[in-house]
């Protein structure tokens, strides 16, 4: 097995639901579940993919379109899941005590052969997490569902090798959009979501020298449009490969390799970048 090899791939990205695989020859998890076991076994199938070699569930908070999935697919095929206690709770189900692990902030968690690293976010959730998959020099991120670009994110953008990025909204389309005040105001208003203009702020200002992929996640259906945002970023892409994750189907699987001579060194500026996030209270 190539220690420094991962594929991934985008199941389904939206509000409709949300399921990201990382995985190499041997061990693969799944962060989130938002869409029916025999869905992503359908979408998995279609790409080659094994749900056996599905080690783990990492779940990054309790809203429905991360965890609709979760209770079926641990205990069809006796998956661990790694929840924090208070997501738990507000997820108003119950996990078999065989099944549940619990998930500490910061804490790298071996599965098989990949290390997976939670950190916490700014989100209306009640504990909400980003997470990083590695595998020897390979490192992966999945960062979804951020009311801002926080310090934390940025520190952990810079190790990527590839990316999950939520670019949710366009600013102009959600300003002139239908949605009512409230609800424009929960997702621009610092702890909802990303819009492509602060995700693609973040891209330029961090992007790793190593990066190849970035996907970019969790595209609004009324307030952003697929054709603009990849527009957006091809225009600073470079040599990275920009694909676009969508709400309907999965994506390709992507092979990430990543090469330790092209690595950022983030520890000189480590006590700048650690930041102790308050949890918000959900809404």
């Amino acid at each position: 097995m190539d220690c420094n090899t991962l594929s991934i791939t985008s199941l389904n990205s939206g509000s409709n639901g949300n399921c990201y695989y990382v995985g190499n020859d041997e061990d693969a998890v799944l962060i989130d579940a938002g869409i029916s076991c025999k869905e992503t076994e359908i979408r998995m199938m279609r790409l080659g993919l094994s749900m056996r070699k599905v080690k783990a569930l990492f779940i990054s908070h309790e809203h429905s379109d991360h965890i609709r999935g979760v209770c079926v697919m641990a205990r069809k095929y006796q998956i661990p899941v790694y929840i924090t206690p208070a997501t738990l709770l507000n997820c108003r189900f119950k996990i078999k005590d065989e099944l549940y692990r619990n998930l500490n902030s910061n804490e790298v968690i071996q599965v098989g052969s990949l290390q997976i690293t939670a950190f916490a976010k700014i989100h209306d959730a009640v504990e909400p997490h980003s997470f990083i998959v590695a595998c020897g020099d390979t490192k992966v991120g999945v960062f979804t569902d951020l009311g801002i670009v926080c310090n934390n994110l940025i520190k952990h953008f810079k190790q990527c090798d590839a990316a999950f990025l939520e670019a949710n909204y366009d600013e102009e389309m959600l300003h002139n959009g239908s949605y009512p005040y409230y609800l424009k105001n929960r997702i621009s208003g610092g702890q909802g979501h990303l819009s492509n203009k602060q995700a693609l702020e973040l891209f330029i200002k961090h992007k790793p020298d190593n990066m190849t992929h970035l996907l970019l996640a969790h595209l609004s259906k009324d307030n952003n449009s697929p054709q603009l945002v990849q527009e957006l970023f091809e225009t600073h892409a470079g040599d990275v490969k920009i694909i676009v994750a969508t709400r309907f189907v999965e994506t390709p699987v992507f092979t990430i390799n990543g090469t330790p001579s092209k690595k950022v060194d983030t520890n000189i500026q480590l006590n700048f970048f650690e930041e102790q996030i308050p949890y918000p209270t959900a809404g």
